[in-house]
């Protein structure tokens, strides 16, 4: 963690240097879990852009330090761009989230049982650009949905950061398709001054027949939705076209008196080429 004059005033950065958390992002972690018992029941974890490790290191604290645990049943998996330092019991996969290798090479651990819980403290670097963050927080937030619902078990538990702005509620209502309970909330060792909240999914429910697929139409520009998706997949939305050529076009001008407009509606607007454009001439100097 490097160090700031914001840092030495923050009781939460001192804290995780005396207890020897990788980074103060622990404590949200650990307040998530006081609020909601996240950990309650759970031996098999992701977690998800998982650098530099803090929350790796409540994992392996709260699955495997606990008096009652059965190591032997107890996986986390990590996965991240980079490589981090090793943890005890904890495997790593350095792999890009949105990428089908990743994906596929999760789903190999978590072939014989699928994980309990899936974690997510991803961030882009931000811009200062409010919206631009949001939405490209927001997508992130959608790829790591996107990879759990590979290896996340019925009932389970998805746990990821949000940017508050005017487009989560939309934000909302795409998770509420996957989980029962969803909840926003901002923990106290996340700074006031700060946009980030997290949002806590419980009970997951996946929709009868729905594949989880790793295709995405924005990156492949020869992505042919028609021969990939189907069943629950995929729904197009119907369109129905309304109207004739009566009304009046909404685009033109027309005098005070209506009736002065009636030859005019629906008149089709003249090709570029039938328009005169006054020549310039440029003087000589």
């Amino acid at each position: 963690m490097k160090k700031t004059s914001r840092d030495k005033r923050d009781i939460y950065y001192r804290l995780a240097k005396e207890e020897g958390w990788r980074a103060r992002s622990a404590y949200k972690l650990l307040h998530l879990d006081q609020q909601f018992d996240i950990f309650k029941g759970v031996t098999r974890a992701v977690d998800l852009c998982a650098a530099p490790g803090s929350w790796s290191q409540v994992l392996v604290k709260k699955l495997r330090s606990h008096p009652s645990s059965d190591l032997s049943k107890v996986k986390i998996v990590a996965v991240d761009l980079q490589a981090m330092a090793p943890l005890p019991g904890l495997i790593q996969i350095v792999g890009d989230i949105t990428k089908e290798d990743t994906a596929q090479a999760l789903i190999k651990e978590f072939k014989d049982d699928a994980a309990q819980l899936v974690i997510c403290d991803g961030a882009p670097d931000v811009t200062g650009l409010h919206d631009v963050d949001e939405f490209i927080q927001a997508q992130l937030l959608l790829a790591a949905l996107n990879i759990t619902t590979h290896v996340l078990a019925p009932g389970g538990t998805f746990v990821a950061k949000i940017f508050r702005g005017k487009d989560v509620t939309l934000l909302l209502s795409q998770l509420q398709l996957f989980f029962s309970r969803v909840n926003i909330t901002k923990p106290d060792s996340s700074r006031s001054t700060s946009i980030e909240a997290f949002v806590v999914c419980q009970k997951y429910k996946p929709f009868p027949d729905y594949k989880p697929t790793m295709h995405n139409p924005l990156l492949n520009l020869s992505f042919d939705d028609e021969g990939i998706f189907e069943g629950a997949n995929k729904f197009v939305s119907p369109f129905l076209a309304s109207g004739d050529l009566q009304p009046f076009d909404s685009l033109r001008s027309c005098t005070a008196k209506l009736d002065d407009c009636a030859e005019e509606r629906s008149q089709p607007f003249p090709e570029l080429s039938a328009l005169s454009v006054p020549s310039l001439t440029i003087p000589k100097k």
